[in-house]
């Protein structure tokens, strides 16, 4: 061997900065050779040097590694690994590849790049990504932590970095809309929506070409490199610059008091099924990284994405839990929302278990002890398991929540009693004594489906834009469109839609569990009818900075009804209303439109609850009106020397809609008339 190159260890696994140069390592079990190439520019089709690994004094078991003196950080590199080509054992080695490290802490992505050529025979350096050499200790965090803040203090914001400033109307400098020195621009506007976590969509580095030609991947959900931030939300063009400022966005965040919670992706890869690309984790160990049907000679598909990664062998249990791990000691991420989660659930040959190794090893890692989890609680196999998700820790969200809240609201029939329960944290899904209720993460939109306002304006999906003949996306999404398909002149449907999101949003923020809204939802987006926005990288998903003028008024009761209900704890108790723990905690009484006397009959419309926290001084009325006229409410007494006073009532003007307690007006005495289609919420005082 060179004199600079030396055997080096087999831990850690990737490259490894130390004071006289890198240590690399890589796992792969079946191969017959390996090779370590270096480049000085990501675009180069010839590396500037080829090593090839000792099999003796390179290779430690399954485990490949060597030293070389002189490297630094910034240093560009992948591997070629040699092997059988035998699909009937689950082997696809091509020697002619150049591969990702899968511990990559970033990736440098060139202007060349060309996911096809990952799919054919032949060599693609000049046209593939490229790892790269990180020193994640250089860095001043200056104090920074993650923040560790309760569930039931939280509101989360479900936010795709790309699209919350690439919009002109963000009047940011071009060079920085779209990326994570933009988002730091724009973090005074959630604080004072009064967010206190993001929920980030994919940030770890995915493959923007894995959609329908021409179209671009935007949603992220096709990851390449799990330790890597995705490199195209950078406005550095430097291959250390993505590090340093998702790092910088964490810091300022923090400082905001905002969260940050990752959205992970371990289910499946971008190199999707057997004609997909090969670039990292194929190439390097097959069988070890994904469930392969060998009999068959397939890929199991549980993600809908071609391949579903082995997340339970012991190599790749080890490879997620280290990456997690980096994500929370080195860049200061508070939490994470893992993706169909349930595939984390399935063992070697696909089959559910019962205690699946790589989830329990979540729950219970210390390093990952303080940090929140959440789990998407299902998979494209037909594996669905909210309320029955492993552990303690595990936050899900709540499918029951957006599916039974939709169809209430909408005016559907025999749905007051499921509706209750969402109110109260669904303990009809989550019976367990002494679970606490903000585990239920409440959504009426997400990502996946209809923006808020789309909800009330669309009864069909309109996906053409997304050249698969409008077959994608769900078809069964119980929205309402007020009559009328799409955008509307009509002031009476106008008002009619508004008023329907500011009951979906009341609605949402005085239940019990954790509320989570979507990324503009609060001035209404709208993605024109399109509920699969995977591959709209365009003004289509984009964030209109526009509408905050546009729709001052509904952004205007969106923070106050926020500031409201986090200011009251009645709506936010860690135990199920309807069985208290202590005398501190809150207690609910149902009501219908007579006090007392609730009707979950089916062809019931309404509900009434009273919420008290004696020991808060806390006694709120909350009127739900799902009808489609106006219903009297009888309203039950105050405590005594108190008045009932209208913070909200989602029938009357703008100005009027919210006020805060301070400024609520006294309601009358006996009896309230609910406007049709309408909630109103009274505060005792």
């Amino acid at each position: 061997m060179k004199g600079d190159v030396l055997p080096g260890k087999s831990y850690p696994l990737g490259a490894t900065v130390y004071p006289e140069g890198v240590n690399f390592c890589i796992f792969s079990k079946s191969c017959n050779a390996v090779e370590l190439l270096l480049f000085d520019v990501v675009d180069d089709g010839v590396p500037s040097r080829v090593i090839r690994l000792d099999p003796v004094l390179n290779r430690s078991f399954y485990y490949w590694h060597a030293f070389i003196r002189g490297l630094k950080p910034g240093q560009l590199y992948g591997y070629r690994i040699f092997g059988p080509y035998e699909p009937s054992r689950g082997l696809f080695y091509d020697g002619q590849k150049l591969l990702l490290d899968p511990y990559a802490l970033a990736v440098s992505v060139g202007k060349n790049y060309d996911r096809g050529r990952a799919c054919r025979p032949g060599d693609n350096c000049a046209w593939a990504a490229k790892s790269v050499v990180v020193d994640p200790s250089a860095y001043d965090w200056e104090g920074d932590e993650p923040l560790r803040s309760p569930y039931d203090s939280n509101v989360i914001y479900e936010l795709h970095v790309g699209g919350f400033t690439r919009h002109e109307s963000s009047g940011l400098p071009e060079n920085i809309r779209g990326t994570y020195a933009g988002l730091i621009e724009k973090v005074g506007y959630l604080k004072d929506l009064g967010i206190t976590s993001v929920e980030l969509m994919p940030v770890q580095q995915f493959d923007e070409q894995d959609a329908p030609y021409p179209l671009k991947n935007y949603w992220g959900y096709s990851p390449m490199a799990f330790f890597a931030p995705h490199c195209g939300y950078s406005s550095s063009r430097d291959p250390l610059g993505p590090v340093n400022e998702f790092r910088d966005m964490v810091k300022c965040l923090h400082r905001q008091g905002i969260e940050v919670i990752m959205d992970v992706v371990f289910n499946h890869t971008a190199e999707a099924g057997r004609d997909g690309p090969t670039f990292s984790f194929r190439g390097i160990e097959n069988t070890s990284y994904y469930i392969y049907n060998l009999a068959r000679q397939r890929y199991e598909n549980f993600t809908g994405c071609g391949n579903t990664v082995n997340t339970n062998f012991s190599i790749v249990r080890r490879m997620i839990i280290d990456c997690l791990r980096y994500w929370v000691q080195q860049m200061h991420v508070d939490g994470f929302r893992f993706d169909l989660a349930s595939v984390m659930s399935r063992g070697e040959c696909g089959e559910p278990l019962e205690r699946p190794p790589i989830l329990w090893s979540i729950e219970s890692d210390p390093v990952l002890s303080g940090t929140k989890i959440i789990a998407e609680a299902w998979d494209a196999g037909g594996l669905y398991q909210v309320g029955s998700f492993i552990g303690e820790r595990f936050a899900e969200w709540n499918s029951h929540f957006r599916d039974d809240v939709r169809r209430f609201v909408k005016g559907d029939l025999g749905m007051s009693f499921k509706f209750s329960n969402r109110i109260v944290g669904s303990p009809d899904i989550y019976p367990e004594p002494g679970r606490e209720t903000n585990r239920s993460i409440n959504f009426i939109t997400c990502h996946d489906g209809f923006t808020l306002n789309d909800l009330v304006s669309y009864n069909e999906k309109h996906n053409a834009a997304n050249l698969e003949g409008d077959m994608d996306g769900y078809r069964l999404n119980h929205s309402w469109n007020c009559d009328i398909e799409g955008p509307s002149a009509d002031p009476a449907v106008e008002e009619l839609r508004l008023r329907q999101i500011r009951n979906f949003l009341t609605i949402l923020l005085t239940a019990q569990g954790t509320p989570m809204m979507l990324m503009g939802d609060e001035v209404r987006r709208t993605q024109k009818g399109n509920n699969n926005a995977y591959c709209q990288d365009s003004a289509l998903s984009w964030f209109d900075w526009s509408l905050t003028e546009k729709n001052a008024d509904l952004l205007r009761f969106v923070r106050g009804l926020i500031r409201f209900t986090r200011s009251y704890s009645v709506f936010h108790q860690r135990h199920v209303l309807t069985r208290p723990v202590s005398h501190n905690d809150a207690t609910i009484t149902w009501h219908g439109v007579r006090r007392g006397r609730p009707d979950f009959s089916e062809h019931s419309h309404s509900i009434a609850f009273e919420l008290k926290a004696p020991a808060r001084g806390e006694h709120v009325f909350v009127m739900i009106n799902a009808f489609w006229e106006p219903l009297s409410f009888e309203i039950p007494p105050p405590w005594a020397d108190r008045t009932w006073h209208r913070v909200v009532d989602t029938s009357l003007p703008a100005g009027q809609d919210y006020l805060p307690p301070e400024q609520a007006p006294p309601a009358s005495s006996g009896a309230y008339r609910v406007g049709a289609r309408s909630v109103v919420v009274l505060v005792a005082q």
